[in-house]
């Protein structure tokens, strides 16, 4: 548990992991305060938008809907890893979800395992005041593709809040693992979450505002270009420092030193 980092704090952590942070209007004081509480925080929800375009996705999230006022998360990460901050304090983002997933959060005690909640919005607590937001331009149709400097965006900004709080990387869940009405996020990198949290841990053991992290685990689906194209590197350094014989033939677990 923890108090909710002050506004500037919270965006002092995101630019000194290296991220680029923009404020959109008064997103400061831009809260649903009045509505419910605010804290104390137990870690970060990703979730993906349904929606295409930066500019629209923005606006959407700092003013919500007629049946769902804004802001619906603190900020929006857009394909180019851009972090656009629209509200800070309680955002309509989490809504309710499974008491036993937040108590395993809150103890970190959950395992590599993808959570499976079994209470959703109606009959759940109140995600909302335990949890910072971040909704991530996808059309969450599981073809949309996660670009690598997006998804390495969202890591970071997981990371960032994870590392001032000093919390591990299973502070870090999906809004599926949070509500059972909730398949966010879907597709590419977030097939598991699981996963996802091994790249937050990964990235914790890098000094904030450093480069990548030492070493990769390949997943399912990898190849040697896609990471080297993620890290920026090349194939041929990946190649040689891991002394591949085949780098065309990798091992779903197998890691892969990257420096």
């Amino acid at each position: 548990m923890a108090t909710p980092l002050t506004f500037a704090r919270f965006i002092s952590a995101l630019r000194a992991e290296g991220l680029t942070v923009e404020i959109v209007g008064d997103a400061e004081h831009h809260n649903r305060a009045g509505h419910g509480g605010w804290g104390p925080m137990n870690g970060v929800m990703i979730h993906h938008t349904v929606t295409s375009g930066t500019a629209a996705t923005v606006e959407i999230c700092r003013k919500g809907y007629t049946s769902l006022p804004g802001p619906l998360c603190h900020g929006v990460i857009d394909k180019a890893g851009v972090v656009h901050i629209v509200g800070y304090g309680r955002a309509n983002h989490a809504g309710g979800g499974d008491p036993a997933v937040l108590r395993h959060v809150i103890a970190e005690d959950y395992g590599e395992r993808t959570l499976r909640p079994t209470r959703g919005n109606s009959d759940g607590v109140d995600g909302n005041a335990h949890f910072y937001g971040f909704e991530c331009i996808n059309l969450g149709d599981g073809k949309d593709p996660w670009p690598s400097v997006q998804y390495d965006a969202i890591v970071k900004a997981t990371a960032a809040l994870c590392r001032v709080h000093g919390w591990s990387a299973r502070s870090a869940i999906g809004h599926r693992e949070w509500s059972d009405d909730k398949i966010d996020p879907r597709g590419g990198l977030f097939g598991d979450m699981a996963d996802f949290r091994d790249d937050v841990a990964a990235r914790l053991k890098v000094k904030p505002g450093g480069g990548s992290p030492a070493t990769y685990t390949v997943r399912k689906g990898d190849t040697l270009g896609a990471i080297a194209k993620r890290y920026k590197t090349t194939v041929q350094k990946l190649t040689t420092l891991n002394h591949l014989k085949d780098p065309d033939r990798l091992a779903v677990g197998q890691k892969l030193k990257l420096k």
